[in-house]
């Protein structure tokens, strides 16, 4: 059986900023944790109030991220995605290529998606998405040849604005027998659009992922009955609770994952990379708890770095720790 990836999210570029305190969020009446969509006027006015701090540009998009970490692993990865004619969307995919990743992106003729990370002195993330041409995937661009090969389709929940978008892609996944899973993102999105997740989750989502923000943005409660009810909805429910680690339902079956220590810098990715190593864990056919396990231990290496990917010298050790823990097991 194929242990192929794919993934569909927006093709977007993040520029990190790390703040000296949190007052500009403040000024700029950004909710410190949150996603904010932006037009192009706002994304200018915001850039113009961070021109003087030190900015780093890395490929990133929720679901990028995490076919990053899985190609990475090891697994063969594809994403699905839109970007415009300019240099943003041509280092958007060079950089997927780079890092083991079958880009298959459609062209638009407006500029690429860009996403402003400001980055607090605890490591919290707060996000302002340009989504350009990112947001003009539509319904009528997927095809089953997209799927053709893969075992798993992951989607990331910043997507799920375009209710046709998802409908058609969750179907034609069904359809060609692939895993869905899906990334709750963020808690406002949530919010946002809770009753077509409750609508769509039922019946075509097999994993769903949630942090406890999003958790009880959609079902109103704290993670441990967050869980019962996502269980509820689908195959496998996965709640991260931060550095405490996550709780995995499969049927009547909960499972605590515990937590890794880590020097946290910034929470940009965690939620991605956790799911990349879930992925992989289940593409690999673990069980679920080991599946966990490498998830969250991929997340705590995340936040010890500024942005949503894990340094090419540290993957070493990883897999080395992978190794060890199969062995034991």
């Amino acid at each position: 059986m194929s242990n192929k990836i794919l993934g569909m999210g927006n093709a977007l570029v993040d520029i990190l900023t790390i703040l000296e305190s949190d007052e500009l969020l403040h000024q700029l009446e950004l909710p410190k944790g949150s996603m904010q969509l932006i037009d192009r006027d706002t994304m200018n006015r915001i850039s113009g109030h961070t021109e003087e701090y030190n900015k780093n540009m890395v490929a990133g998009g929720s679901a990028s991220n995490t076919l990053n970490a899985v190609a990475r692993l090891g697994l063969p990865a594809g994403f699905v995605g839109k970007i415009g004619p300019d240099e943003v969307g041509e280092f958007y995919q060079a950089d997927a290529r780079a890092n083991g990743i079958n880009p298959m992106l459609f062209a638009s003729e407006n500029e690429s998606g860009r996403c402003l990370v400001m980055i607090s002195n605890d490591g919290e993330r707060t996000l302002c998405t340009y989504l350009g041409a990112s947001a003009e995937l539509e319904a009528k661009d997927i095809v089953p040849s997209l799927f053709e090969g893969y075992r798993i389709f992951h989607i990331e929940g910043y997507l799920v604005q375009n209710y046709d978008l998802i409908r058609t892609a969750i179907h034609t996944a069904k359809a060609a027998g692939l895993t869905v899973s899906l990334d709750l993102a963020s808690f406002n999105v949530v919010e946002a659009n809770i009753d077509f997740l409750k609508e769509i989750i039922p019946g075509n989502v097999d994993i769903v992922f949630a942090n406890e923000e999003e958790a009880k943005a959609l079902t109103g409660k704290e993670p441990e009955e967050a869980l019962q009810e996502l269980g509820a909805m689908c195959p496998v429910a996965v709640v991260k609770i931060g550095k405490a680690g996550s709780l995995i339902k499969h049927g009547s079956d909960v499972i605590r994952v515990q937590g890794f220590e880590a020097n946290c810098v910034d929470t940009t990715g965690a939620g991605d990379i956790y799911a990349a190593g879930f992925l992989y864990g289940f593409a690999k056919d673990l069980p679920l708890e080991m599946s966990g396990l490498i998830g969250s231990y991929l997340a705590a290496r995340v936040v010890e770095e500024i942005g949503p990917k894990i340094q090419h010298e540290r993957w070493s050790d990883i897999h080395k720790w992978i190794e060890q823990l199969l062995n034991v097991e």
